[in-house]
């Protein structure tokens, strides 16, 4: 595993940087996490186990170094990054009604830390790899939809756009309220970016690397159903592989639900992954 970490870190050696230039001082720091520790920290994270399954997702989450890891001398990050990364396993899901051929990592900050209002932010590098899908969210503690979902950016494998959007009662599922946000010309999620959310008690807007590109309103979502962004909520980075929205973008059915062989055979070397330099959170701007 050792030797397949340091060979992963080689192929990463030529990405680009992308600084934010978010001026963030006044702004009270209420979660960070710099993933410099070369380890998960258990007083901020929860790992998620096989036993979880949504949107006929192609993988089985497990707490194993083989899919959550740590890298150093990154270039565009600081220090150290967080690795969540799919591994093609066919034959060993317990689940057998699910059968998932690949396992993978989520992390949460589920029961460590959640926050009502403010701005959350991670900088984030994705791999070229259709059916892929990882992402960065935040979900209430409640059952869903009820207590509302915001995603932050998700990726399906297309490398010139990710997706945001908000979840609630009325609004799930196919949300009318999401939106896709296309690169500029020789840009893409190969790249680092910052991806964050600015979340008011009226208002949220999803950035990228300091850019506003979609804004939600309080009249926009009650059209549909009731705000349901007044309540705690935690952090989420997963990376699942397949499954409904993928499928629903690229329309593959084989070998695995929105996943092509060519992605199977990507994962296989090891090398497709979502790499985290670091996720904060701050309190709402001081008025």
């Amino acid at each position: 595993m050792k030797s397949i970490l340091l060979s992963l870190a080689a192929a990463l050696a030529a990405i680009p940087a992308a600084a934010s230039a978010h001026d963030m001082s006044g702004r009270e720091l209420l979660f960070a996490d710099e993933f410099d520790a070369g380890s998960l920290d258990r007083e901020k994270w929860i790992t998620i186990g096989p036993d979880f399954w949504v949107n006929n997702e192609q993988q089985a989450y497990v707490d194993d170094p083989g899919v959550i890891n740590f890298l150093q001398d990154i270039p565009g990050a600081d220090d150290g990054v967080l690795m969540l990364r799919p591994v093609f396993s066919p034959g060993i899901d317990p689940k057998k009604d699910r059968n998932a051929p690949f396992v993978s990592g989520r992390i949460e900050s589920k029961g460590k830390f959640d926050f009502t209002y403010g701005r959350a932010e991670a900088r984030i590098r994705m791999p070229d790899a259709e059916g892929a899908w990882p992402a960065f969210w935040l979900l209430g503690n409640g059952k869903w939809p009820d207590t509302g979902e915001i995603d932050i950016m998700e990726y399906v494998g297309e490398k010139d756009w990710i997706g945001v959007a908000l979840h609630g009662p009325g609004y799930s599922g196919e949300t009318p309220l999401v939106n896709k946000y296309f690169f500029p010309e020789g840009i893409d999620v190969t790249d680092w970016h910052d991806y964050a959310v600015e979340w008011g008690e009226d208002k949220i807007e999803f950035l990228i690397d300091d850019r506003v590109i979609y804004r939600v309103t309080r009249p926009m979502v009650e059209n549909y159903g009731k705000w349901r962004f007044d309540n705690p909520k935690y952090l989420i980075l997963n990376f699942a592989m397949g499954g409904a929205y993928p499928f629903k973008t690229n329309g593959i059915k084989e070998p695995y639900n929105g996943v092509p062989a060519e992605t199977v055979e990507k994962v296989k070397t090891g090398k497709v992954a979502m790499l985290v330099d670091w996720v904060r959170v701050w309190g709402p701007e001081k008025k």
